[in-house]
């Protein structure tokens, strides 16, 4: 069997039988290729022994910051004292207990057994990240790692950028879990490794790779809403050959007038494997999205509308030259466009907006010694954003009806880890990034982990910079492309406790943020470097396995985030961010029944929120919270029945001021595999 698997508004301005088989990333060259001397495995020859077991065990029980749910059947204890492999925090395999930075992991199972439809829904797991939605399905989704701008976040599919378009950050709005096996989140500055948007951390999307014979899935639901939602995925491997592809639809009218949400998607990886040291293949992805936007419950537009439509191609090659040299190339281009016709916002009429990028990655890794990697490469970007905006108004002088901004970028990096001692792991590098517009930047990674065997303890540390390059957003509409790059001084410090035979695992995290050259807005809407700001806090998580088939996870956040300049007036020195809780607190229980019942209950808690105010002092908002539930029965192998409730208790909440959350809601489907 197999697993199922803007217009921008600036953030600131403010039963499965998964489990069976979890497929290797692409950093791996074959899943049938025997792991090659590497340094992890000359310093912890008992813990890689275990990658005789196949990989869906290593990810099958994960320890303090993998959140994925126990799949069906039970794993043995062998399996569950297996640790998974993670990719992100050193761009190359590291056992996850062993990683110097903080790491969380979420895999397809969890997916599929809470039901889980987009990527933004599953990182709001995830300790250190605030989800806020600005309404309803469809509307601007935005992340704040440790408490910083979504547009310091970069994220990643399959190694390849993705943030989006004229502001720079990613909008989760329209990114559904087809065909997704897995996805890290590395928090902490990763620059060093990932270059611009990486200031606050990164989050990488991992799609399936097919191995075995070709197998399927297609799925359906409906309910509140007028929602209807149809989904298929299919992976495998013939030959030499071997494929992932999923797709989904998205129809739903969500609560309000003009709050329609229209939304189709589709990826697909494929590969060509010549023999066990070469992987030749590409990621294809496309999306289309109509949403209507209701704006505000206070001014509300009965027919505004916007249609997004993305498509991406990322040719790429594996290849180990030998034992001790390995190379990874990929090449991708991407392209947006966006239409909001009409546009009710006062300043202008219908506007189109067009993005493309082109990117080259090349990376290698050298082991001369069993005891240290050296990880290097460099990388290319250029951007072309630019708009239409046709009816722009007149009366505050000459306008121009198109703005455009071109952004090239090339940059270097090196990287070495070493293990002088078993189970120690030291890891420092530094980058230097070039753009055209404001010249170079340099940043550097500091970190380290040492595991104490006897106790089942991990401690790690890091020290890192990183930056954000100002948007075109930012140069365009700010008429200021003199803008310099934000730069961020970050560090964090934690450990992870594994207890009862690996049944609990604890993880705390301090962590700290000084970020400078912070980007916003005067009252002339003009874009401008206004200073300072300070995050911190603690990162809490826990998961509890104390039979078998129940599992329960827990995380928290407590986050301390204020401005620390005197420049924008609208923020003095003290004031809290906006739309960054002070605390999180997320739980979930997952109980598989008879072997056939899978249910699962999910609940979340923030408080202590505030809102811009657009030119006076921040206001409090209200606290929230809300409960999911979610159950599905294996009618037999290839059939399953499933059905959900959202919000069960109702709640009337906003994410953003003005921009009501669904109530409750309920739906339910049927899967068919074969």
């Amino acid at each position: 069997m197999k697993n199922c698997p803007v217009w921008f508004v600036p953030d600131n301005a403010s039963v499965s039988d998964a489990g069976e088989r979890v497929s290797r990333s692409r950093t791996s060259l074959a899943a049938s290729q025997d792991p090659p001397s590497t340094f992890l495995e000359a310093t912890l020859p008992a813990r890689l022994a275990c990658r005789g077991i196949p990989l869906a065990a290593l990810l099958i029980f994960a320890p303090v910051v993998c959140f994925g749910q126990e799949a069906s059947p039970t794993p043995t204890p062998s399996e569950m004292e297996a640790e998974p492999i993670v990719v992100t925090a050193t761009r190359f395999d590291i056992p996850l207990d062993l990683s110097p930075a903080s790491v969380s992991v979420i895999n397809s199972e969890d997916f599929e057994q809470k039901q889980i439809e987009r990527v933004s829904d599953a990182l709001r797991e995830v300790p250190g990240l605030s989800v806020v939605q600005t309404g309803t399905a469809g509307q601007l989704t935005s992340i704040f790692t440790r408490g910083l701008r979504s547009e310091h976040t970069q994220v990643l599919l399959d190694g390849i950028p993705i943030n989006q378009g004229l502001q720079g950050a990613f909008n989760f709005a329209d990114l559904t879990i087809d065909d997704i096996d897995r996805i890290e989140v590395v928090r902490g500055p990763q620059s060093t490794l990932y270059g611009p948007r990486a200031l606050a951390g990164v989050i990488q999307i991992f799609t399936k790779q097919g191995s075995g014979p070709p197998g399927a899935m297609v799925a359906a639901e409906g309910g509140s809403y007028d929602t209807f939602r149809e989904w298929g995925q299919s992976d495998g491997k013939i030959g030499n050959f071997d494929y992932s592809v999923g797709a989904s639809r998205l129809d739903t009218d969500n609560a309000r007038p003009n709050n329609n949400y229209r939304n189709t998607g589709a990826i697909t990886d494929v590969g060509w494997s010549p023999n066990e040291q070469l992987r030749i293949g590409s990621l294809f992805t496309y999306s289309v999205s109509d949403t209507g936007n209701p704006n505000t419950i206070f001014d509300p537009r009965p027919i505004d509308h916007f249609l997004t439509e993305r498509w991406l191609i990322g040719p790429y090659i594996d290849w180990k030259a030998t034992e001790w040299w390995d190379h990874k190339f990929i090449f991708s281009y991407d392209h947006e466009r966006q239409l909001n016709d009409p546009n009710q916002d006062g300043f202008v009429g219908p506007t189109r907006a067009l993005f493309e990028r082109t990117q080259i990655d090349y990376q290698n890794d050298l082991r001369p010694t069993s005891w240290l990697t050296l990880t290097s490469g460099f990388f290319y970007s250029r951007v072309n954003a630019g708009q239409e905006r046709p009816f722009v108004l007149q009366i505050f002088g000459p306008q121009p009806t198109f703005v455009s901004d071109h952004t090239e970028e090339i940059a270097g990096f090196l990287q070495a880890t070493l293990t002088p001692i078993e189970n120690l792991i030291f890891v420092a590098g530094g980058r230097f990034d070039h753009f055209n517009q404001f010249g170079g930047v340099w940043t550097y990674r500091v970190a380290g982990s040492y595991k104490i065997d006897r106790t089942n303890t991990t401690l790690h540390s890091s020290v890192a910079t990183g930056f954000s390059p100002p948007s075109s957003q930012d140069k365009i509409f700010g008429n200021n492309f003199g803008l310099k790059p934000e730069r961020d001084l970050g560090w964090d410090i934690g450990v992870r406790q594994e207890l009862w035979e690996n049944r609990v695992a604890v993880g705390l995290t301090y962590f700290h943020n000084d970020l400078s050259n912070a980007i916003g807005s005067n009252g002339l809407f003009q874009t401008l470097n206004l200073g300072a700001a300070e995050t911190q806090g603690l990162e809490a998580e826990l998961r509890a396995q104390p039979i078998a088939n129940l599992l329960f996870t827990v995380s928290y956040t407590y986050l301390d985030a204020e401005n620390t300049s005197s420049e924008d007036i609208s923020q003095p020195p003290g004031a809290r961010l906006p739309r960054r809780p002070r605390n999180e607190v997320y739980l979930s229980a997952s109980y598989l029944w008879w072997k056939k019942l899978r249910t699962v209950v999910e609940a979340k808690f923030v408080n202590a929120r505030e809102e811009l105010n657009f030119g006076a002092p921040n206001f409090d908002i209200e606290d929230y919270s809300f409960v999911n539930i979610a159950a599905e029965y294996e009618v037999n192998p290839h059939i399953s029945i499933f059905g959900r409730i959202d919000n069960l208790a109702n709640e009337h909440y906003s994410e953003v001021f003005g921009f009501p959350a669904l109530g409750r809601s309920a739906y339910g489907g049927v899967k068919v595999r074969f």
